[in-house]
């Protein structure tokens, strides 16, 4: 397809695409003639999967980039892939993830749940015994576990009593969402396809999610508080 093709089945402008192909985001297409090339069906997943995290998760341009190369040598591994594309792992400079063997160990591996969060005594010791009770196998040191344990942490500041025991219930419904999220993917036989709906069903749907506790908690609050 031509670049004006392009631009209409992705959704990019042809600045924007243009843009991309010089700071090297987008593959160069096949050259037809001085000045013109032509693309075609990866180079239209590419542009949607560039849209999705500099639009959606909100990356740099530079960022994308550094993701996007990472995402090239990880195709053959969809675990991998997804980790970088929803910012689960981190991506080096040079573009590479972390190595297999080291993202996807149990987290508090090597001790007893109860054990982990009493002798660390901390948040992060909290974290890492919700995580070996779920039996979740999660990258070393990840974003969403430190946000869970800043949380813990603000919350006893605050003098509200919570510990890692508290979050079970709610670590179970998370599981349960996960599995519908991954569920969702299994239509997008295409690796940067998978890539690019994970992104947008992580990112996008996290308002709705929270949208939709909300109107729960009004609903179970009438049913047990309201006069009718």
């Amino acid at each position: 397809m031509r670049i004006s093709e392009l631009s209409r089945r992705s959704g990019v402008s042809i600045p924007t695409i243009k843009y991309y192909l010089r700071d090297g985001l987008l593959p160069a297409g096949r050259p037809t003639a001085a000045n013109q090339a032509e693309y075609d069906e990866d180079h239209v997943r590419r542009l949607r999967l560039i849209r999705s995290l500099i639009g959606v998760r909100g990356l740099s341009v530079s960022a994308t980039k550094d993701v996007l190369a990472a995402v090239d040598e990880q195709q053959g591994d969809m675990h991998l892939l997804l980790g970088l594309v929803l910012g689960a792992l981190p991506v080096e400079r040079s573009g590479r993830p972390p190595r297999r063997d080291d993202a996807a160990e149990p987290a508090g591996a090597g001790a007893a749940a109860g054990d982990v969060g009493t002798a660390a005594g901390d948040a992060a010791g909290d974290v890492a015994a919700l995580t070996a009770e779920m039996g979740w196998k999660t990258s070393p040191n990840p974003p969403a576990a430190q946000v869970v344990a800043e949380t813990l942490e603000t919350m006893r500041a605050l003098g509200v009593d919570y510990d890692w025991r508290s979050l079970v219930p709610y670590a179970e419904l998370a599981d349960r969402a996960a599995r519908l999220d991954l569920d969702q993917l299994r239509d997008a036989g295409d690796p940067l396809q998978q890539a690019e709906r994970a992104v947008l069903l992580t990112v996008l749907l996290e308002p709705a999610l929270l949208a939709l506790r909300r109107l729960a908690q009004e609903h179970h609050s009438a049913l047990r508080f309201g006069n009718g």
